[in-house]
């Protein structure tokens, strides 16, 4: 499993609109995607326009491929991309270790 992580930054006082664009758009496009495998998003407290999107892919390809190049991508877009004061950055992780419980 590949981990997304996605550092969103969002214009100040749009947090309730953007809770919203943002699990309407996981939940209505990137859900659809293949090799999605589920998500959770994370607001800041110290800044709380700033969020962290972690979505599980299958693979990197299932991302980076089918889904960055496909219409869907531009669909995911038009909900959070307006609410965005900068380019998100996103990285990709591999698992190493986690607990039992």
């Amino acid at each position: 499993m590949i981990l997304e992580l996605a550092d969103l930054r969002i214009h100040p006082g749009q947090q309730a609109a953007f809770d919203e664009a943002i699990q309407r758009g996981v939940e209505t496009v990137i859900s659809k995607a293949k090799g999605f495998e589920g998500y959770k998003v994370n607001r800041g407290i110290e800044s709380p326009e700033r969020y962290v999107l972690q979505i599980f892919w299958t693979t990197l390809e299932n991302h980076t491929v089918d889904f960055r190049e496909s219409p869907a991508f531009a669909e995911w877009r038009a909900i959070v991309g307006p609410f965005f004061t900068q380019a998100p950055a996103v990285e990709h992780f591999e698992l190493v270790t986690k607990s039992n419980s």
